[in-house]
């Protein structure tokens, strides 16, 4: 059974991956739950959505052109505890080509490293990417959630919300 459903509709302006929800989006049913995730704040202010949503309301997204997924949709919590076996890099690109959205952004390198197949994060830059599915542009992006903070970066998400707005 799936942790967090796909919210996925064709047209979509970005789908955001992560690698697995965490414990508390798990329990809570929702995408980036934590309290301390800095997800739904930065998605506002880099100007993706055009209000601030709560994570309760990330079925709401769907009406700005965004929408969710993870690469690891059986399991949960922190990367360090997922198993190998949980990352499906084949559904992702399913179902990337299935809905092209104009944008898949990875919320972290870690989650763009186990799609991609790279041993480590060193070979990922953080912004667009060269690699694209069909016409599906992809960006890997600073993880928002705390336990990544000493890695966290603003400017990757304004300059995906700069990219969506000449895009869109």
């Amino acid at each position: 059974m799936m942790i967090l459903p796909d919210l996925l509709e064709r047209g979509l302006k970005v789908v955001f991956c992560g690698t697995a929800p965490g414990n508390i989006s798990a329990k809570e049913q929702a995408y980036y739950a934590a309290a301390s995730n800095k997800f739904w704040k930065i998605i506002f202010k880099a100007g993706i959505i055009p209000y601030r949503l709560q994570a309760q309301e990330f079925e709401q997204a769907l009406r700005y052109g965004v929408g969710f997924t993870d690469l690891a949709k059986h399991e949960s919590g922190v990367d360090k505890e997922l198993s190998k076996e949980a990352f499906d890099r084949s559904a992702l690109y399913e179902k990337i080509l299935t809905y092209q959205p104009t944008v898949l952004a990875f919320t972290s390198k870690r989650a763009a490293q186990e799609f991609f197949g790279y041993k480590t994060t060193a070979q990922l830059k953080y912004g667009r990417q060269k690699d694209q599915i069909g016409l599906t542009t992809i960006f890997v992006l600073p993880s928002p959630s705390a336990a990544a903070i000493r890695w966290w970066q603003e400017e990757p998400w304004f300059k995906l919300g700069l990219y969506l707005q000449k895009e869109n």
